[in-house]
């Protein structure tokens, strides 16, 4: 394999000198930015005109058309249609467009910067400027920018779990490779883009950039406009064709009964019209819609950013999630919690003047740093080596060496399992050595208690601590600096043991997840041990469970898996690859999977998963692009609760669609038995109760906003209570649909004895009078129809709130359904004693004794829903 010498001579450049300005602008024109490519944007106007596939808009946009057609003076109708059309389109784009700025913003909340040589001089410049052939300078906590090959390195340690999914740094070094198919992982020579620095410094000629990278042939494959429905999408879509079809059988049904009655075409084809109006929920799209993004705008404040809005419903469903342990059920923090010398003791606020001196000892013999910079506490380093430095500044109140003079270091290494620093003191040599516990014991002499420190050793593995010994040793003149010469004869200091601990809150929301029937199966890459210790901490691993190791997962074929899956609540050591067959076997089960991931490698699981989550701290842009959600603080604790929230969204949808279909129903039916009742008595001269003007208004006002309303009801903590709905239930199961219809008959039957009262009168009146009644305009039956029904829809918004009784200190517990009740019922009122709005739209003032009619007929509708929960809670189990 090619040398470094031979790379730069390649490229063309200079280790010492780098390239030149004109040489980056050819090849930033030649290569592009070092960027990885998005996935191509639909152009607004396309993503406008995509609103009206649906089969409703598309029925409505021909009523309005016909409508016009067949009598132009009536153009108000087909405006009005079009308007509501209009205003389902636009809310349609701006929520689309919301949720994809809000991902932009994510990725925009740093930009990383890279030390770079060019015309000699060391800059620093946007990563995004780089071009093959820059030599670029990295240290600790860099993120590698570009695939590059290294020139000269001093221990450079390299965290490659992003690309690799190996959960242990990789040592760098700038000599050749042999073999011409090394695997990534084994490429010690070069460094690869968005992994990051954990310690030491280097220089690097960079040989790749943006979407050649290995970074970049990963995320190439998810740039496919592949887009998989979820199920409340492909549900809401179902319902749509059902109440389309049934809308043009009822209409050809109708609209035959009245040319039967001999009422004339014009008319008869204008009251056909009304009833599509009726029958269509023209509000439906457009409600879900703004629930769904009010549900989106709720979990942005508690941490989880979703990319698609009917993603929010598909949480509600999980009943598996799969989580990574570092970071999601743990701080991502090393922390020393015991310490052994002369006994193994915690680690409190006030410990021993010789555990001080210890632990100055450990972050002596460190390469991590921990720094306040501008009031921000930074940390760079490997994470061990960070717990032992943020462990000395916690506990040891006088530093021992104010002044420390490093004038040497053995680095570690995987052989000999140690590491040495050489510090000058007062003209002698302190020698600190740090290490495995039975490496630093072997090269200790006049041990006394070794017994003791290997019984502590072992008392500290078994509950998965991790678990370093240090030696220290004063020489008045240095030896050779050989690790034979200086690590041995060490006088042995003690012990310190360190976890990842969990998140505080991560128990109490596992305990919710499995409450509400979700189960929670930890995946991680650390060893098997430690993953269960902490998985039974927090309870992931019940009796009887397993935990399961990569190399038993290989051996296991798929059929074994799924037969077994149920068993295993923790897979250890395990590779990204891996996590598709967990999500594959458990969706197999039949479950919902939620899935976490942050690593390019995760972005197949991520996207196998029903809901991927990536990590917003240490996911990279890849893994974001290939999940539905994004945890902006990488917490369990945010999955549960914004399932809880897609279970209250969908909750608060079921009831929007319920008070829409059922007001759509009663408005139909009101219609229906009017056609009939005309059919049967023709000499009643019974009409329409209802013109297509009052139904748009119903639909496009009284519907709408308690709609919204219902949609913004708070997420009840009951929610979490319930199992997970299946995979496949049907919209209207629990007899919901039964409960829509009786609804819907429930309103139509009380807005059709307003009608039926009102023209009962009015034709009394109109018969003892000169008038004709052949087109008498019946104000007096329509206005009784429209304020019925608008009442009683208002009312019955109240009776959605819950499938229990709401007479309770719930009943007022959403303000934005009493302010929509107050403003309609105010509209109502306006639209019929304000004459030039009652002229609009054919109504009138009511007598007082016609008012009291009407609203005592809407407001039953709370006593006959409240008189059926009643029921069913007595007798129906």
């Amino acid at each position: 394999m090619k040398t470094y010498n031979d790379v730069v001579k390649e490229l063309e450049t200079s280790t010492e000198y780098g390239l030149s300005q004109k040489e980056v602008e050819q090849r930033t024109a030649k290569y592009g930015l070092n960027a990885l490519k998005e996935k191509k944007k639909t152009p607004l106007i396309i993503k406008f005109f995509e609103q009206f596939k649906d089969f409703l808009v598309i029925i409505l946009l021909i009523a309005a058309l016909i409508s016009f057609i067949a009598d132009r003076s009536e153009w108000i109708e087909s405006l009005i249609i079009l308007i509501v059309v209009l205003i389902n389109a636009i809310l349609g784009v701006v929520q689309e467009n919301k949720a994809e700025k809000s991902l932009e913003a994510l990725k925009k909340l740093s930009t990383p910067n890279t030390k770079v040589i060019r015309d000699g001089v060391s800059i620093k410049i946007n990563s995004h400027e780089l071009v093959p052939g820059d030599i670029i300078l990295i240290e600790a906590g860099d993120f590698v920018p570009a695939d590059c090959m290294i020139i000269e390195c001093s221990n450079l340690v390299v965290d490659e779990s992003a690309l690799t999914g190996e959960s242990l740094p990789v040592t760098k070094n700038n000599l050749p490779i042999e073999d011409e198919n090394v695997a990534i992982g084994d490429m010690t020579n070069h460094l690869f883009s968005s992994t990051y620095v954990t310690n030491g410094r280097g220089t690097a000629v960079v040989i790749k950039t943006g979407m050649d990278t290995e970074i970049g042939k990963i995320a190439n494959m998810l740039l496919s406009d592949e887009n998989t429905r979820t199920p409340l999408q492909i549900k809401l879509d179902q319902i749509g064709k059902v109440i389309g079809l049934i809308c043009i059988f009822i209409c050809i049904v109708v609209f035959g009964m009245q040319l039967a009655s001999k009422t004339p075409l014009i008319e008869a084809f204008k009251n056909t019209i009304s009833l599509t109006v009726a029958a269509i929920p023209e509000g439906l799209a457009t409600v879900v819609t703004v629930v769904l993004a009010i549900g989106v705008e709720k979990m942005a404040k508690r941490q989880a950013i979703v990319k698609k809005l009917p993603a929010v419903e598909t949480l509600g469903c999980a009943s598996v999630i799969c989580s990574d342990k570092t970071g999601t059920l743990t701080q991502n923090k090393m922390t020393v919690v015991k310490y052994y010398h002369n006994g193994l003791k915690d680690f409190n606020v006030s410990v021993s003047k010789e555990a001080q001196t210890m632990l100055e000892y450990f972050s002596l013999c460190s390469d991590a740093k921990s720094e306040d910079i501008d009031g921000e506490l930074k940390e760079i380093g490997d994470p061990t080596e960070i717990a032992l430095v943020v462990a000395a500044k916690k506990y040891v109140e006088n530093n021992i060496y104010n002044v420390k003079q490093r004038i040497a270091d053995i680095p570690f290494d995987s052989d000999r399992k140690m590491m040495t620093v050489v510090l000058e003191d007062k003209g002698r040599f302190l020698i600190i050595t740090k290490g495995a516990p039975d490496v630093i014991l072997d090269h200790s002499i006049n041990v006394d208690n070794k017994n003791d420190v290997l019984k502590a050793n072992e008392e500290m593995a078994s509950h998965s601590l991790r678990v370093l010994g240090v030696g220290i040793k004063r020489l008045n003149v240095l030896p050779e600096l050989t690790s034979e010469n200086v690590e041995k004869d060490l006088e042995f200091i003690g012990l310190v043991g360190m976890i990842d601990p969990a998140r505080p809150e991560v128990k109490d929301s596992i305990a919710l997840a499995s409450n509400a029937g979700i189960r929670t199966i930890m995946i991680t890459g650390d060893h098997v041990k430690t993953a269960e210790a902490i998985a039974k901490e927090l309870n992931i691993m019940r009796d009887g469970d397993i935990a399961l190791s990569s190399a038993e997962l290989h051996a296991m074929s798929d059929e074994e898996l799924l037969e077994n899956v149920e068993k295993y609540s923790v897979y250890a050591r395990v590779a990204p690859e891996d996590k598709v067959r967990i999500v594959d076997a458990w969706q197999k089960k039949g479950h919902i999977v939620s899935m976490t991931g942050d690593g390019v490698n995760d972005s197949p699981a991520l996207k196998k998963a029903d809901i991927g989550c990536a990590m917003g701290i240490t996911g990279t842009d890849v893994a974001k692009e290939a999940a539905d959600l994004v945890l902006v603080d990488d917490n369990f604790g945010t999955i549960v609760e914004a399932i809880k929230q897609g279970r209250g969204i969908y909750s608060n949808i079921k009831k929007v669609v319920q008070y829409l279909l059922s007001s759509n129903i009663g408005e139909v039916l009101t219609i229906f038995l009017a056609t009939v009742v005309g059919l049967i008595w023709p000499e009643l001269h019974f009409g329409t109760p209802l013109l297509a003007i009052h139904l748009l208004m119903v639909n496009l006002v009284t519907d709408t906003f308690p709609s919204f309303a219902l949609g913004c009801e708070l997420t009840d903590d009951e929610v979490m209570n319930d199992k997970p709905r299946p995979k496949n239930e049907s919209f209207f199961a629990n007899k919901m649909g039964i409960a829509i219809f009786l609804q819907g008959l429930m309103i139509g039957t009380l807005t059709f004895i307003a009608y039926w009262i009102g023209h009962s009168i009015e034709t009394q009146q109109v018969l003892a009078s000169v008038y004709p009644i052949e087109g008498y305009d019946f104000r007096l039956g329509h206005t009784m129809a429209f304020m019925t029904l608008a009442s009683a829809q208002l009312f019955h918004s109240f009776n959605m709130k819950s499938t229990k009784s709401i007479l309770n200190k719930k009943l007022f517990n959403n303000k934005w359904l009493i302010i929509s009740f107050v403003c309609l019922m105010g509209l109502q009122f306006a639209l019929c004693y304000i004459e030039p709005l009652a002229n609009i739209f054919q109504l009138q003032a009511l007598d007082a004794k016609y008012l009291f009619i009407c609203l005592g007929l809407s407001a039953s509708t709370i006593v006959l829903v409240e008189i059926a929960k009643l029921f069913k809670k007595i007798f129906v189990k």
